[in-house]
Order: C-alpha cells, then sequence, then structure tokens
C-alpha cells in the first residue's frame, strides 16, 4: 500500500510539543514529518526506523539526514504496535534547500522499505504528516 499524505490528520499530538518542534523548523530549518502506523485487526506489527532514511530534494541531489526519531525505535530495536492498533511518531531530518519544491522519503538499505513516500509536496512549515 503506497504511503498516502494526511491533509487533516485525526492523531492528537501535544500542542507543547509540535510548538517546540514549530520553533525548530524556524531557527534551524529542520523538516518534521509526523507519522501514523496501523498494525493490522488481526495481526500485531513491529515498526522501527533506519538510520539511513533520508529526504531526497526532486529538484537537486540534497538529501537530509534524519537527526531525531520520536516514539519509535531506530534499528536495531523494534517497537510493537498491538493488533488494531496505532501508533503516530514523528521523524525530523535536517532542512533542505530553499530552492526544493517536492521531495521523497526513502529509507535506504532495508527491503520492505517501509518509510516510502514519493513526491511530497513541499509547505512553507516544513511540517507533515503520513499515513505509513
Amino acid at each position: 500500500m503506497q504511503p498516502g499524505i494526511i491533509k487533516n490528520p485525526s492523531v492528537a499530538i501535544d500542542t507543547d510539543l509540535l510548538n517546540q518542534l514549530h520553533s525548530l523548523t524556524q531557527e534551524e530549518g529542520q523538516v518534521i514529518i509526523h507519522c501514523c502506523s496501523k498494525a493490522e485487526a488481526y495481526a500485531a506489527m513491529r515498526a522501527r526506523v533506519q538510520k539511513t532514511t533520508f529526504l531526497f530534494d526532486l529538484n537537486s541531489d540534497h538529501q537530509s539526514e534524519l537527526i531525531y526519531a520520536n516514539n519509535i525505535s531506530i534499528a536495531p530495536e523494534w517497537s510493537v504496535i498491538p493488533k488494531g492498533k496505532q501508533r503516530a511518531y514523528s521523524l525530523i531530518f535536517s532542512g533542505l534547500p530553499k530552492s526544493c519544491s517536492s521531495f521523497d522519503l526513502l529509507e535506504l538499505n532495508e527491503p520492505c522499505r517501509a518509510f516510502f513516500a514519493k513526491s511530497i509536496q513541499r509547505n512553507k512549515e516544513d511540517v507533515y504528516f503520513l499515513q505509513l
């Protein structure tokens, strides 16, 4: 299933955390991707992010690297999502060039490519919501 960009997320994210993250993007040019992954009703799932997860500017050869992951494990550890439940988490990346208008989110060196979203249109806040 291709991940989708959530226009109006239903996941509640702590307001203080959102404000702190927003101020980081203003000060340091970071990109924040809020994600939600849901386990099937019949089975739990495991989730993690690789340190080799990047944002790829589609207009240049620039790659923004993963700086921080909140509420999800970084490989080799795993986070368990119980069956029928969802997990909300955030990924923070280094900034994209000002000339970037769209980018891909891609996890390298992982055969299942759990973190993969194509042609994300850039917004002025550099804060995005994805259903993965």
